[in-house]
């Protein structure tokens, strides 16, 4: 091996591991700290357009089933829109503190299709009144799903599960509350491909090859890079359209492609404010009740996992359970709110919001406040709400192949607290996250083609109790890593190091890092009042 071209042996100190960090290192702002205002409110308005994807996807599928025209789908966008401000502001300021967008969730779509199909609104000819009626059982049904929410985050009972927490079972919880939602981002992108797939690309540029291949004194195109190519690639699909590129083309393909098809903007009135009880009075059924009350423990158990994504990408400590559990409480109250004014849907943390922070390295908790701030602004200014709300699909299924690949990684990088050489965690991590695919694509799939769920019995609300759980990968991973970690061999000293239980040893209390209060602690001295244990 003599020889000029031999590589010199490496140094001792390069054959160290990575040291592991309880703070994520590199972000440009943390969670305290905020960008100069110029800055933070560009980046306000990026979260703001960055959670109109889902705030449009799921009133635009709800709608229309439950009867309603443009004009109640433009309305109901904006009664979710205004709701998400509110709680992203009560949730920065009274929850956990953290940069957290509170948006829609997916989760509470499958019991309000059952409310829909229930048959005391089948024979209901007029289309406004079906609609006002299903909106006024799905308030009854969030009414009620809200207290599961409210009484396991505010007794102390959700603090008391995340204390037996560890890294390696936040690990399936947190990576498929990204990864799993897979179905959101290439099939959305290809519904319109010669949109997406462009917006993907641009994307991929602008945040990872030009800043390094241009240099500028402050990071712009990465930190910018949704406003830069969503423009870019919206005028593109303009032209497109303008030029009846898709003038014969399968309706479909014109409701995916053109920047016109979405009927929001015809909908929507100039100025609205959203009330409570907009929509009449809610309605109440026992049965479905309890699908919703399970559908919000999914959505509970889901968020729990994006929010310590969100912890991590804010630059701060792990999350303390009891801030965790205060969390959770106003996120149920955020899902009593959206019940009250009408959003047909419950609340939860915007994962797309969470995968921004990474993109952007800024974690700052005045950002996404300010979001909140375009959010409530742009539901009240219907029109002008509306423009933006009209961007083509593909456009946020594109961006979507990017955040939520940052929050499963998030989830990943977890694993720097275990002891990866122990057949324990092995068996842990790839059972829960193989089951955690496995288990929901067979629901899926029996679902898709028989057009209702494995558990079928006469009482719909029974079968979304099981299927609706069982239909969530982050839910069904995370079970089973929960019960598993917490079973096997857990008196063992070894084994406490090996799943890096004792990493957030400090963070279990709120008392015992001082960084806690620094990242965590109530503003006005509310602490005083509400303390932290």
């Amino acid at each position: 091996m003599a020889g000029g071209g031999a590589a010199p042996p490496p140094k001792q100190e390069e054959l160290q591991p990575h040291p592991v960090k309880d703070q994520l290192p590199s972000v440009s702002y943390c969670i305290t700290s905020p960008p100069p205002w110029p800055e933070a409110i560009i980046l306000g308005f990026q979260h703001y357009i960055v959670m109109l994807g889902t705030s449009v996807i799921i009133p635009s599928a709800l709608v229309p089933q439950m009867g309603g025209g443009n004009e109640e789908k433009a309305r109901v966008i904006q009664t979710l829109l205004f709701v998400a401000g509110i709680n992203t502001l009560c949730q920065s300021f009274f929850g956990t503190r953290l940069p957290a967008v509170m948006g829609g969730s997916y989760t509470v779509v499958a019991p309000t299709i059952s409310i829909i199909l229930a048959g005391r609104y089948s024979n209901e000819t007029d289309p406004h009144e079906k609609f006002l009626r299903t909106m006024r059982g799905t308030q009854g049904a969030l009414i009620i799903a809200s207290t599961i929410q409210i009484i396991l985050g505010f007794s102390g009972l959700w603090r008391n599960v995340v204390r037996l927490l560890s890294p390696l079972s936040a690990v399936p919880l947190i990576s498929l509350a990204g990864f799993g939602l897979y179905e959101l981002g290439f099939p959305g992108v290809a519904k319109c491909v010669e949109i997406g797939l462009p917006e993907i690309i641009l994307m991929l540029m602008f945040s990872q090859y030009l800043p390094h291949a241009i240099h500028v004194a402050k990071p712009v195109f990465d930190r910018f890079s949704v406003i830069f190519t969503i423009a870019i690639v919206w005028l593109y699909a303009y032209i497109l359209t303008a030029s009846g590129a898709y003038k014969n083309a399968r309706t479909k393909t014109q409701v995916h492609c053109r920047v016109d098809r979405s009927g929001i903007i015809g909908g929507a009135s100039w100025i609205s404010v959203p009330y409570p009880f907009q929509w009449g009075a809610p309605t109440f059924d026992a049965g479905e009740s309890f699908a919703m009350m399970m559908a919000s423990f999914v959505a509970l158990v889901e968020s729990t996992g994006t929010f310590i994504a969100v912890s991590r990408y804010a630059s701060a400590t792990m999350i303390p359970p009891s801030v965790l559990g205060r969390g959770i409480g106003w996120q149920g109250i955020g899902t009593l709110l959206g019940a009250f004014f009408g959003t047909a849907n419950g609340t939860g943390v915007s994962v797309e919001n969470a995968g921004l922070l990474a993109l952007t390295h800024v974690g700052s908790r005045r950002v996404v406040q300010i979001s909140a701030g375009f959010m409530i602004f742009f539901s009240i200014l219907g029109k002008f709400g509306a423009l933006f709300a009209s961007i083509p699909l593909p456009i946020f299924a594109a961006l979507y192949c990017i955040f939520f690949a940052y929050i499963g990684a998030c989830g990943l990088s977890f694993l720097q607290f275990c002891n990866l050489n122990s057949f324990r965690t092995k068996f842990i991590v790839g059972f829960s996250l193989f089951m955690g695919l496995s288990v929901p694509q067979y629901f899926n799939e029996y679902t898709s083609v028989a057009g209702y769920g494995p558990v079928h019995t006469g009482a719909r609300w029974f079968n979304d109790m099981i299927n609706v759980p069982f239909s969530s990968k982050p839910f069904v991973a995370a079970l089973v890593a929960f019960f598993l970690d917490n079973t096997i061999h857990r008196r063992d000293g070894a084994v406490r190091r090996d799943r890096g239980y004792h990493w957030w040893d400090k963070f279990r209390s709120f008392k015992t890092d001082s960084r806690s209060e620094e990242f965590y602690s109530l503003p006005f001295n509310l602490n005083k009042f509400f303390p932290s244990v």
